[in-house]
């Protein structure tokens, strides 16, 4: 308890605006984003809250799961059911992990039964880049964008032919291969990634069925993970002006978990992403772009013990998408965006669920102008779905910049959620009536860039209504309320050869229910308070760093009876070039082998070791 003090104050003080921003050198301050207006956009004249993460950071922090990646990151907290390739739910800004929307090159991914990404099953290897939006974007996505969005780049084709190679080694047995292509010329380009993870893993759970706790067996046996994944992204430009591209994402991973007496204790997963998109350059002041994608999310389970396997249930949902989306440069530094998204969702399943499947179709018009130091950005949409009619949803922001690189922002948005399929027809445990759930948020702003440090600071309140939950007769409704209100800040600083980032976020979920029991609790498995140090520092060809990860206590129930000590880790990684294009690099990571749970009695990983070869062809 005392490291987990210690590292979560020092990650507050260098968070502070002596430091600065949100895990971006200052050569990255130009770097696009894309996510939070559907267009591309400076980072640093967004007027809502973005972090960006590249293939060069990813690299650098040796991480093996889209978890460790994002681990203390400003706003997102994450629960983990004991360890790699196990069930990680992510709340981002105290919101509910359905209430995240995550999309994979453009297209929106997650369970149409559960209503969750599968995060821990996405490939890191995979990744070029992950763009974090936080605060309400239903009024330019629709469903699940409560708390926000966050979208993941598959690998791109640089500069002419490029290949990349990582074997790597650790404990639980871990055995890891990356390996890949690109290349890009006059009029073409093509990226391929292929991916191999395995490991042993840990004891992930430590249930009783005396207490009926956990899950609900004594299983005190290593609890392995297996994932193979390709990824294939190509395009071409037809003409000056149209552009074709394509890709697709397979995983298919194999998990073993400590069984319930209810769902098994082994599982066949499967993620699949694929997409196209036309992109038609009319003139520099119009530009028409169409897309369609195709998500599936396969879930097989099974009873397994002895050497013999029985079939326990199956859960494969399709979400198919399309959309088509026009930019218009109305004058200098104004512009205005509207589009139409299609989306089906469908559902085949060994539980017989009434209806299996529902269409939604979203219209949106978005306008972003730029007036000197003044920056606006307005947005509206609205979704006809199926099951539940149209529902409406807008957003507002400014900017201004001011002198000494500061700038204030100011930002409110409303959001909703549709209820998934298993909260409208799982049976005997669902409600066909029920509304989606509906949020209003407000975001304040200060942020100021330098050449050697920037610091952002956000402050924001959410409220959310009509929250699904169950009455004193146990049934499902539209019942419960929540109020959140919580601060970020972020900070980078390159001082004497090393470079610092650090953020820490402090959020209070609160049961807003009225009448509950639970009113002003805490929500369950919410941390108030986290916070994430890296710090880096060249010699040559020698590269040091150090990732300190704090979080706070939290409550593994609404009642807030079950209380979940706080905790902190520390990873120190190494990374030697033995020339332009070959490296070694080595980690230790939880060094003082902390222990600790995010959910009451699921284990995580203590100290483990592991050592990487890389090759990456110079550019």
């Amino acid at each position: 308890m005392k490291l987990h003090y210690h590292t979560l104050s020092l990650a507050l003080a260098l968070a502070l605006p002596a430091v600065a921003a949100a895990q971006n050198a200052p050569t990255e301050l130009d770097d696009v984003t894309v996510t939070a207006t559907r267009t591309p956009v400076v980072l640093k004249d967004s007027v809502v809250p973005v972090q960006l993460i590249n293939r060069d950071q990813i690299d650098r922090s040796q991480a093996n799961t889209v978890l460790e990646l994002l681990r203390g990151r400003a706003g997102l907290d994450f629960v983990n059911q004991g360890g790699t390739g196990k069930i990680t739910s992510l709340f981002l800004r105290g919101s509910n992990s359905n209430q995240v929307l995550v999309l994979v090159d453009g297209v929106r991914v997650g369970s149409a039964t559960s209503g969750m990404a599968a995060l821990q099953d996405l490939p890191v290897d995979q990744i070029e880049r992950v763009e974090i939006v936080r605060g309400p974007r239903s009024s330019l996505y629709g469903s699940e964008a409560i708390g926000g969005v966050i979208q993941i780049f598959t690998r791109t084709a640089g500069k002419g032919l490029q290949q990349n190679l990582s074997l790597t080694a650790g404990s639980n047995n871990l055995r890891q291969a990356s390996a890949g292509f690109s290349n890009r010329g006059e009029r073409g380009w093509i990226s391929a990634q292929g991916g191999y993870q395995k490991t042993d893993g840990i004891n992930a759970c430590n249930g009783s069925s005396a207490l009926f706790q956990g899950c609900y067996v004594e299983e005190p046996d290593r609890d392995g993970y297996r994932n193979t994944s390709i990824n294939v992204r190509a395009g071409y430009a037809l003409t000056d002006t149209l552009s074709l591209e394509g890709h697709v994402l397979n995983a298919d991973s194999f998990n073993e978990y400590d069984g319930s007496i209810f769902g098994g204790n082994e599982a066949e997963n499967l993620q699949q992403v694929y997409g196209g998109k036309l992109a038609w350059a009319a003139s520099d002041a119009f530009q028409l772009i169409a897309q369609v994608g195709r998500n599936r999310d396969q879930a097989d389970n099974y009873f397994a013990a002895d050497g013999s396997r029985t079939f326990a249930s199956n859960f494969d949902t399709r979400r198919d998408t399309a959309s088509v989306q026009g930019d218009i440069q109305l004058a200098e530094g104004q512009q205005l965006t509207a589009g139409v998204d299609w989306q089906n969702d469908k559902v085949t399943s060994s539980t017989a669920f009434n209806i299996n499947d529902r269409d939604n179709t979203g219209v949106f018009v978005e306008y972003q102008g730029q007036f000197g130091a003044h920056s606006l950005q307005a947005s509206v949409r609205n979704d006809d779905n199926e099951q539940f009619g149209n529902h409406t949803t807008g957003s507002l922001g400014y900017g201004f910049a001011f002198g000494n690189g500061f700038r204030l922002t100011a930002s409110a948005g409303t959001g909703f959620k549709a209820p998934t399929f298993n909260d409208l027809y799982y049976p005997g445990f669902s409600n066909p009536d029920l509304k989606p759930e509906e949020s209003k948020s407000l975001n304040l702003g200060i942020a100021q860039y330098a050449d050697n440090w920037n610091w952002t600071f956000n402050a924001y309140e959410t409220r959310i209504d009509q929250l699904i939950g169950y009455d004193s007769n146990f049934d499902l409704v539209n019942v419960a309320e929540a109020r959140i209100r919580g601060a970020e800040l972020t900070g980078y600083l390159s001082l004497a050869g090393f470079d610092i980032n650090a953020q820490a976020s402090f959020t209070d979920p609160r049961d807003h229910t009225s009448g509950a029991a639970t009113y002003d609790n805490l929500l369950a498995r919410r941390a108030r308070t986290s916070g994430r140090l890296d710090v880096d520092k060249r010699f040559g060809p020698l590269r040091l760093g150090v990732t300190a990860a704090g979080s706070g206590h939290r409550f593994d129930n609404a009642a807030n009876t079950v209380r979940l000590a706080g905790y902190g880790t520390l990873d120190v990684r190494v990374e030697y070039a033995i020339n332009d294009a070959w490296s070694v690099q080595a980690k230790a990571a939880n060094v003082f082998d902390r222990e600790y749970e995010t959910i009451a009695w699921y284990n995580q990983p203590g100290r483990e070791y592991q050592l990487t070869l890389r090759y990456r062809s110079a550019n």
